[in-house]
């Protein structure tokens, strides 16, 4: 992924997610029984932490030009929509089977990490 598309992804990311979490903390706190809130919170929690990830890879791509940093800033975005888009899913429409795409984010957002991790070791200087 380009550093521009990683680094415009990830602002809206963290505009969504603030968002949420603020509809979450206001409109659906008396709406929502109390574990699909704790989930609708993950999923907030999930896409905060991945939206300041594809910054952070954005900065490393523009710095480095390393092809691991661009190819997890892909994994990153696919695991905010998997992960959280289907908690957000779930937590609003309590269909728990939406539930089985949610590890696809996982590990999409494990792979991301794992090629930060790769990359960091190759191609950052000592």
């Amino acid at each position: 992924m380009p550093p521009k598309l990683s680094a415009t992804l990830a602002a809206l990311n963290l505009f969504i997610a603030v968002g949420c979490g603020a509809f979450g903390a206001h409109a659906l706190k008396t709406r929502l029984a109390p574990d699909l809130l704790a989930v609708w919170q993950t999923a907030v929690q999930y896409q905060l932490i991945h939206g300041l990830g594809l910054f952070a890879l954005a900065w490393l791509a523009t710095q480095t030009g390393a092809k691991p940093f661009g190819i997890a800033a892909w994994l990153m975005q696919a695991g905010i929509v998997l992960f959280c888009g289907s908690l957000y899913v779930l937590a609003l429409s309590g269909v728990r089977w939406l539930g089985a795409v949610t590890p696809l984010g996982g590990v999409a957002f494990l792979a991301a990490w794992l090629l930060v991790a790769v990359g960091a070791w190759r191609y950052l200087p000592r």
